[in-house]
């Protein structure tokens, strides 16, 4: 197997403004009049050039999410999660479809330990240039407990995660889909920052097209598992708690789809 790296600026990471762990910074999103490179707008949810771009050989773009600077997207409004993510989805498949990019990827980072600089909620799209993502995932990444399936979306908790200890997968087969996808993301990350491990502040989501499937990673993010990082070694649950976190989830679900009949 090719062995894949992106190289990273550490020049253009000084200058670029941290909100997460400066409360003090003035948040660059906020002030959208100062804004360039935008690419598309619909709303409040704006698409533009990365203005720090940090990795070699790659098309970096943001997608500010709204302009509630202390929002997330649990807080949004049905309406407004299914909007951003068709826009999201749409803009990663044109960059996609432009061929141009050996893959693209779709991902958000929320929280001190998701790896993320600024607390204005936001996504990126990025087009890699020499690294494909497929060839370091594979479908078993997403396979594991069904917690709940609806209109053709199906949620799963991984029995073999990236990194572990719980991965929950999102996988959609259709792209007429999205109302549903954006729907059962945001139980799910409701899940993940209310009631999720006697509590979790921090995430990142992670979206792949594999088998014609649309999938989204959603991984809770605590310290890195040192045996992870000196040994490449994942963890998982325990039986008895994936029992527990699959009724919990079921519960959710079931409640979700009801309040859809009503």
């Amino acid at each position: 197997m090719e062995h894949q790296q992106l190289f990273f600026s550490s020049a253009l990471i000084s200058q670029k403004p941290n909100t997460i762990r400066n409360q003090n910074t003035d948040c660059p999103f906020c002030r959208t009049e100062e804004l360039e490179e935008i690419l598309a707008r619909e709303g409040n949810i704006i698409w533009l050039m990365n203005k720090y771009p940090t990795l070699k050989d790659t098309y970096q773009t943001v997608i500010i999410e709204t302009d509630e600077c202390t929002s997330d997207m649990r807080q949004y409004s049905t309406s407004h999660m299914r909007k951003l993510m068709r826009f999201c989805l749409d803009k990663w498949q044109e960059i996609e479809g432009t061929d141009r990019y050996r893959s693209v990827i779709l991902f958000k980072n929320h929280g001190p330990y998701s790896g993320g600089s600024i607390s204005h909620p936001h996504m990126q799209i990025i087009g890699m240039n020499e690294v494909d993502y497929h060839q370091n995932i594979t479908m078993a990444n997403f396979e594991g407990t069904n917690a709940f399936t609806h209109n053709g979306v199906e949620l799963t908790i991984s029995a073999y995660p990236i990194i572990g200890f719980t991965e929950f997968n999102l996988l959609a087969s259709a792209d007429n889909q999205y109302d549903t996808f954006a729907d059962m993301l945001q139980v799910l990350i409701r899940y993940i920052l209310n009631g999720f491990h006697k509590g979790c502040n921090s995430f990142n989501l992670f979206f792949y097209r594999f088998n014609d499937k649309i999938i989204c990673k959603a991984i809770p993010r605590f310290v890195v598992s040192p045996l992870f990082v000196g040994y490449k070694i994942p963890q998982v649950l325990m039986d008895i708690d994936l029992n527990r976190m699959t009724k919990d989830l079921s519960a959710l679900y079931s409640a979700y789809a009801r309040s859809e009949l009503a």
